[in-house]
């Protein structure tokens, strides 16, 4: 039975601009832990809406009380982030995490890198990594990916899938780090689009440094970073969420 005391569970959105290291969940952990503190009921659900590998930053939409039906909608939509891309190193999970081995090579002009961009961009086919959370016979890609010998024997199970680059621009080239700035759809692995560039450049390639500047509609001016999130929160906190639109296409990967 419902107290008739006991104030509404606090619903809506919250902009965190996480910081590397943490997991998405953690700064869900963390959201939820302020709104116990509260008054909140225990349970109160607090989601995301598109995950952030720990060594990435930016922006993280966090969903709260019943705004968490919108997770689909809010991981629909157009995302924008700065990536920093090692040119001289590859490595097993396709950034700086995993282990690097490094790649000869003579460094490409920027007209090179230039040219091999307009070859990213649009609708491309992309294999994720082989450290990521698809499925591959009823299992998580990275839960095999650690117990196999031959990571290639992994990679030849995953396929290629369609995913939309609306816009690839270079930010700065110092080699061997490529600095882009990338707006893409939904499913886009930046892991992958490093490594497939390189490979395109007859290079290394994986991923120095990314960090999530979009998540349409919302920016990270209008975050607040973690370090800033108070130790109570409450309805005052958040933000009311969009219109409920129809969900649209798979979820987001990591």
């Amino acid at each position: 039975m419902t107290d008739p005391n006991q104030s509404p569970t606090p619903a809506g959105l919250m902009l965190i601009d996480k910081p590397e290291g943490p997991t998405s969940m953690d700064i869900c952990r963390r959201v939820r832990r302020g709104f116990v503190a509260a008054g909140a009921p225990k349970r109160i659900k607090v989601g995301h809406g598109g995950t952030l590998d720990p060594l990435a930053s930016g922006l993280v939409v966090v969903l709260v009380g019943k705004a968490t039906k919108l997770c689909d909608q809010v991981m629909a939509g157009e995302k924008s982030y700065v990536a920093g891309v090692d040119l001289a190193h590859v490595s097993n999970t396709d950034d700086r995490e995993g282990q690097k081995q490094p790649v000869t090579g003579a460094p490409p002009t920027s007209a090179e890198i230039e040219a091999a961009l307009s070859e990213f961009t649009g609708e491309i086919m992309q294999r994720p990594p082989a450290f990521s959370a698809v499925w591959i016979d009823g299992e998580r890609a990275y839960g095999l990916a650690r117990k196999a010998e031959d990571r290639e024997e992994i990679e030849r199970k995953i396929l290629p899938r369609p995913v939309m680059i609306h816009d690839l621009r270079v930010v700065s080239y110092a080699w061997p780090i490529l600095t882009l700035e990338i707006r893409c759809g939904k499913g886009t692995y930046i892991r992958s689009l490093a490594r497939d560039l390189g490979t395109h450049l007859g290079t290394g390639g994986m991923l120095e440094s990314l960090r999530r500047t979009r998540v349409e509609p919302f920016d990270i001016e209008g975050a607040t970073h973690l370090d800033d999130v108070p130790g109570r929160l409450t309805q005052d906190d958040l933000m009311p969420p969009p219109s409920p639109d129809p969900p649209v296409g798979p979820a987001d990967p990591p």
